[in-house]
């Protein structure tokens, strides 16, 4: 079996040798090695995450006595020949260490090593990183995916540890802490060459993911002062957004053109988007998951847009807003917007500790299969669709009303069902609140006015010890409100 430096040197020889390379003569590679002053970073600041992922591996620790556990970062991600995408750690790798989007490193992993004292069973965390590529080495200029002159300074290990608060280790060692047999239990199918350097996979592995999984469903107020963070850079991407309408109504893909002011506020003050924008104008609003954003935008149409920032905590925002291109819904536009604002005011009402996550969904289920029925849409009762072996209502509503929010934009993924969807709400936990109708163009059990009508409002909340916070209120939702707001922001 390869080593795990073994296999990470053929990854970088593959990847720092390529046939448009310039050469590297004897004298060149010599002479790269002199003349480099020191350069140490001066006046570290320990992360303001600390405390909260010292205490995390704390009750990871205490979960799992004796045993070695593993949380790989994961490797970077080809997108074309030997051009990666741009890297984001492994959602639960951020979570126990902390890093952020400018010191990830591609490979990083963390482990937690038993340790047996007189005080009882702990662990010791130790963070494995590729170290910072000496002068002494061609590494730094030759290699483009680790290179200083290629990607820029990065932190060496004593600098990462005094960040980060966590013992470092040089990654080319990590083979020999295998060589220790202990129980040992991984995140797996993150890293191919660490499953593969470990060994075969155990079904406990599988819990394992799922622990951590739940270990992120209620946040602390680190979390939360981030999450507020992205929502506060998404709302600010929104007001870009409509400040744009005008120009985008000009250009054959003004999608696009909206699109790109809400990328350029993400870039601009956080990391990335939280997940591919959805700009969708007209008729596209009835595609749940529009992220082609090629199409024209009619002066007359309502837009429905589904834009996250993610900070540099890869902490995301997941907020969508239907707006009037003009700043004014038509008359249609309005019924249907303000029949989804009812049902997500309905949703928000049962937000409280101890309620059943999926009771906002049935609140807003109801309102809507109601608002069909009046619409004269629902061939059945309200009452009758509502009913578990009918559902006809959700032919126009098909998703879901609700899903966590966190690291990840559909955060806890693989939190058992009992810990999520059939849960009790439980202070601390941000999720989404998400209805929506969707009347696509050729529909014909819809009246032809409201058909090519999409909307969805969606907003980010977090369960407090008494009720809820809208973290996205400042975002206007209704719909005189939305016409004021972007009527202003147009300059109407």
């Amino acid at each position: 079996m390869a080593t795990f430096k073994e296999d990470r040197t053929e990854t970088q020889q593959a990847k720092g040798q390529r046939n448009y390379d310039a050469p590297n003569p004897q004298g060149l590679a010599e002479f790269m090695k002199t003349g480099w002053a020191p350069s140490p970073l001066l006046n570290i600041q320990s992360a303001a995450s600390n405390p909260y992922t010292t205490e995390r591996r704390k009750k990871l620790s205490q979960s799992y006595p004796g045993i070695r556990l593993v949380i790989p970062a994961g490797p970077a991600k080809v997108r074309s020949n030997d051009t990666d995408y741009q890297y984001r750690p492994h959602s639960d790798f951020i979570y126990f260490t902390g890093i952020n989007a400018l010191d990830a490193l591609p490979d990083s992993v963390l482990i937690l090593e038993p340790n047996f004292s007189a005080q009882g069973i702990a662990h010791d965390s130790y963070l494995y990183i590729p170290p910072r590529q000496s002068r002494e080495t061609e590494e730094f200029y030759r290699n483009p995916r680790d290179g200083e002159f290629w990607i820029g300074r990065r932190m060496t290990l004593d600098e990462t540890s005094e960040k980060y608060g966590i013992a470092t280790r040089d990654i080319n060692n990590l083979a020999q802490v295998f060589e220790n047999k202990c129980e040992t239990l991984v995140l797996r199918d993150v890293d191919p060459t660490l499953d593969s350097l470990v060994g075969k996979a155990k079904e406990k592995d599988e819990d394992f993911r799922t622990h951590l999984s739940e270990m992120r469903l209620i946040k602390d107020s680190y979390e939360i002062l981030e999450l507020q963070k992205a929502v506060d850079i998404s709302i600010k991407g929104f007001q870009d957004m409509v400040q744009i309408f005008p120009a985008a109504v000009s250009q054959k893909r003004g999608e696009r053109v909206i699109e790109a002011a809400f990328f350029g506020r993400a870039r601009l003050e956080g990391n990335d988007l939280g997940y591919n924008s959805i700009v969708a104008s007209g008729a596209n609003a009835c595609i749940l998951h529009w992220t082609k954003n090629d199409g024209a935008v009619k002066s007359t149409d309502m837009i429905l847009i589904d834009a996250g920032v993610e900070v540099e905590s890869f902490y995301t925002a997941d907020v969508t807003r239907s707006i009037p291109v003009s700043g004014r819904f038509s008359d249609a536009q309005k019924e249907i917007y303000t029949l989804v604002y009812e049902a997500q005011k309905a949703a928000f009402q049962t937000i409280k500790p101890g309620a059943n996550f999926l009771d906002g969904a049935k609140a807003a289920q109801k309102v809507l299969a109601e608002g069909l029925e009046k619409l004269g849409i629902l061939p059945i009762s309200a009452v009758e669709s509502l009913e578990p072996d009918n559902g006809l209502h959700k032919r126009w509503t098909v998703h879901g009303v609700s899903h966590m929010l966190g690291i990840d934009v559909h955060d806890c993924a693989h939190a058992r069902n009992e810990n999520y969807r059939d849960c009790e709400i439980k202070e601390g936990m941000v999720f989404t609140v998400e209805p929506g109708l969707y009347f696509h163009e050729d529909d014909v059990l819809v009246p032809e006015k409201y058909r090519g009508i999409g909307v969805r409002i969606e907003d980010d909340v977090l369960v407090t010890a008494d009720g809820y916070r809208n973290l996205t209120a400042a975002l206007p939702s209704h719909p005189d409100e939305v016409e004021v707001w972007a009527s202003n922001l147009l300059g109407r």
